[in-house]
């Protein structure tokens, strides 16, 4: 898919101008100033600040807002330090403080942020959960923009793995946070496909799931701790960029790389030189520019032309072409995770 790969392109190398995304640590991030303005003010707030992927996905605002005219948006990129369950409040208190005619965000809790997201919509504010969802709060948001179909990456992961083990051995998931929604998800995936009995999977062997919080020393501390803890660990899943960058760097710099597998959902900037020398065969992603992207475009038809993000409903994405709006209102950018190995992650990265 041509146009995906090269967003992704686009995102991946843009990682370190990330001048060009209005992005602040404070709760404005400098967006007050187009208060009153006219134009469509849109807020993304990620799980954390500093994290190279939602830098990635923050080009893909940009480059809709350019196609359908710059002085029609004012974008703001604004969040917490750290993803706690409930960091991201203030942020949303102070975009809709700020007139915010639309929110991005990827919540770091199913259900925290649920009065927030309320008082929000109930003064007109529309409320996009982006690159998961919040299940069994559906009804706190507006759609939800998914990378990919959720249910295909958890079961995708231990598939790529086995592969990469024999599907036989000792191996641990090193996640993002306890409440991630996302990464819970896919993590009870493995866990519901393990428990069926299948004989693909009746060798291999969950031994722990452990948390890094997002964070690469904490990553790093966890996965340190889990080759001393197991050391029959033939491979591990990080369902996590940060997770999976971490991991590989421990195992590689313990020249461990011939006997513990490591792989997970990565960037390709950060995740090449593992590829090179083996520490990871190979590990999954998506498009994440085509998030953003795709979001403004829902906002632009929202805003501009009366459309409804109802079930079954479609809209134009520019370069996305039609999209439709799945059932309880998710957007999905891609049906499935890309794979990247050494057979390809070249062409991903300048």
């Amino acid at each position: 898919m041509k146009l995906a790969k090269k967003m992704l392109f686009l995102g991946l190398c843009l990682i370190l101008a990330a001048g060009m995304v209005f992005a602040a640590g404070g709760k404005d991030g400098g967006g007050a100033a187009g208060a009153g303005s006219g134009k469509i003010k849109i807020y993304f707030i990620p799980k954390n600040l500093g994290n190279p992927y939602f830098v990635a996905l923050s080009t893909g605002f940009e480059q809709a807002i350019q196609e359908l005219g710059a002085d029609k948006f004012e974008f703001i990129m604004t969040g917490p330090a750290t993803p706690e369950a409930t960091s991201q409040i203030e942020y949303v208190e102070a975009a809709v403080q700020n007139g915010a005619k639309a929110i991005f965000i990827a919540a770091n809790s199913n259900d925290a942020l649920n009065p927030t997201f309320d008082d929000a919509r109930k003064k007109g504010v529309r409320i996009y959960i982006i690159n998961q969802d919040i299940p069994g709060s559906e009804a706190h948001r507006d759609a939800a923009i998914l990378p990919v179909n959720f249910a295909t990456v958890g079961v995708s992961q231990l598939d790529l793995l086995g592969g990469y083990i024999n599907f036989e051995g000792e191996f641990a998931i090193l996640s993002a946070t306890t409440d991630a929604p996302d990464q819970n998800f896919w993590v009870q995936s493995m866990k519901d496909e393990l428990a069926k009995g299948s004989p693909k999977y009746a060798k291999m062997k969950l031994v722990e799931v452990v948390y890094g919080d997002d964070q690469p020393e904490r990553s790093t501390t966890e996965m340190e701790a889990l080759i001393t803890k197991w050391p029959n660990l033939k491979g591990v899943i990080a369902p996590t960029t940060v997770g999976i960058a971490a991991a590989a760097k421990v195992v590689q710099t313990r020249g461990l790389g011939d006997k513990i597998k490591v792989t997970g959902l990565g960037l390709p900037s950060e995740m090449k030189e593992f590829i090179v020398d083996g520490t990871s065969p190979g590990f999954q992603l998506w498009d994440p520019p085509a998030e953003g992207y795709l979001g403004v475009y829902l906002v632009n038809a929202e805003v501009t032309q009366g459309f409804k993000p109802a079930p079954g409903a479609s809209f134009s994405a520019g370069k996305l072409g039609t999209v439709k709006i799945e059932s309880n209102g998710q957007i999905l950018t891609l049906p499935t995770p890309k794979l990247f190995d050494k057979n390809n992650l070249q062409d991903f990265i300048y």
